[in-house]
């Protein structure tokens, strides 16, 4: 009967065939030790000399790392096993055999694992990201579904830039300059107006020269917008969003936080509602811890990381300066030099993993930050007309995926939460 690993425990001490790649063994006299992988997961093959015929044997203790085969065996429940199962192997038949496989169970500079990332792939430190990040995106897409959000797709290739094309991407679109995205934001209030609740998921760009470990210059966002909803009420749903995909990860990903080594009690905490602290009080605390910082700059890493120490869960951060946020954000009626939005600054030092607001609603004051902002009311008109026909207040945030994932599973850099990194200086593999 065939089946994968992640199924296997369907058929205790039945016996299986699974299609597997050989990611490790270990042999003696007696018997050998075959770590298999399949993509559903990991499970140790235990072939006994004395059990099965001596070519069995021979061939297991000559597999090459990385070969592939098909594994015939006996399913037994072992709880020291981290999937809790083994396989006591009876047959064995080779695929096809790798030879010099070049990332062995030594250990390899990031360079060299970076330049091998399709390969790398298959470690089971990165399957384990991997299967964390998958779980992220299907557990926000039951959450918007639930909520009653429609799905909708922006564009990738624009005219125009959601926060000024300082670093965007520019190609030519036959006779017209276009830009790589740098966020679905715009289109997705036009479809917010249609649809009244709508979620975006997909690639954008940002053409900023930073090597930190939180950057890339290709990275996934989720984007929600949300017709006649104000600032409070889009911080609820951002919490709460954030609160249903960690609980979803640590429900379906036991397996893989373990092979992280990841201290979920860290994440076990993360229920929403979540703290929140005005910009004022943030620079108010970081002054008193020492930070040069003044009113009116915005927060770097160092920042967010001392804010978050501060919290055992996400923390939001709102009502920053106007002059150091885009040009669509709604001002605080009451104090017209802040807006109404949030940023939510994760735990552990990963820093800023949403960024939202509520919207600018009012059509004269759009034009007047169109001004202000040099932007061209002619690129714009659309999303002026957006507060001419039929305005509401509206709000919406955007979510990066790969900050999240690597918070979640308490990898220290974004490269290894995405399957192929774009960095400021990689575009292979």
């Amino acid at each position: 009967m065939k089946t994968t690993i992640a199924k296997i425990g369907n058929h205790v001490e039945q016996s299986v065939t699974i299609g597997a790649w050989l990611a490790n063994k270990r042999s003696s006299g007696k018997i050998a030790f075959l770590q298999l992988r399949d993509g559903t997961g990991f499970i140790q093959g235990v072939v006994v000399k004395a059990e099965v015929e001596e070519s069995v044997f021979q061939l297991a203790k000559e597999l090459t790392q990385e070969s592939s085969i098909y594994v015939t065996g006996i399913v037994r429940e072992d709880k020291r096993a981290p999937s809790g199962y083994e396989l006591t192997v009876q047959e064995i038949q080779v695929i096809h055999e790798a030879k010099d496989y070049p990332i062995t169970p030594k250990e390899h500079g990031t360079e060299f694992l970076m330049d091998h990332r399709h390969l790398w792939l298959r470690s089971k430190r990165q399957h384990a990201i991997m299967r964390v990040r998958n779980e992220i995106i299907r557990a926000t897409y039951e959450f918007f579904n639930e909520q009653g959000f429609s799905k909708v797709d922006p564009p990738i290739l624009t005219g125009s830039s959601a926060e000024g094309t300082t670093n965007l991407f520019h190609t030519k679109y036959f006779d017209e300059d276009a830009y790589l995205s740098q966020s679905g934001q715009l289109y997705m209030e036009a479809a917010a107006m249609a649809l009244g609740k709508v979620f975006s998921f997909g690639p954008t760009f940002r053409a900023e020269k930073s090597k930190t470990r939180r950057h890339l210059i290709e990275f996934w966002m989720i984007e929600p917008e949300m017709a006649f909803m104000d600032h409070e009420d889009s911080l609820v749903v951002q919490e709460q969003y954030v609160s249903h995909v960690v609980q979803a990860v640590l429900a379906n990903c036991k397996q893989e936080l373990q092979a992280l080594e990841r201290d979920t009690s860290k994440l076990e905490n993360i229920v929403a509602p979540f703290p929140r602290i005005t910009y004022d009080e943030a620079i108010d605390m970081l002054k008193k811890e020492g930070h040069e910082i003044e009113w009116g700059e915005d927060f770097g890493a160092p920042h967010e990381t001392a804010i978050a120490e501060k919290y055992d869960k996400p923390v939001f951060i709102t009502h920053y300066p106007a002059e150091i946020k885009a040009f669509y954000m709604k001002p605080d009626p009451n104090r017209e030099e802040v807006v109404l939005c949030a940023d939510l600054i994760a735990p552990e030092g990963y820093g800023e993993i949403i960024g939202g607001s509520q919207r600018i609603d009012d059509e004269d004051l759009l034009k007047q930050r169109y001004d202000e902002h040099n932007l061209s009311e002619e690129s714009y008109q659309w999303y002026l007309d957006l507060r001419k026909y039929g305005s509401v207040p509206h709000s919406g945030f955007g979510l990066g995926l790969e900050r999240t994932v690597a918070w979640m599973c308490g990898v220290e850099h974004v490269r290894e939460t995405i399957p192929f990194p774009r960095l400021l200086n990689r575009l292979y593999p």
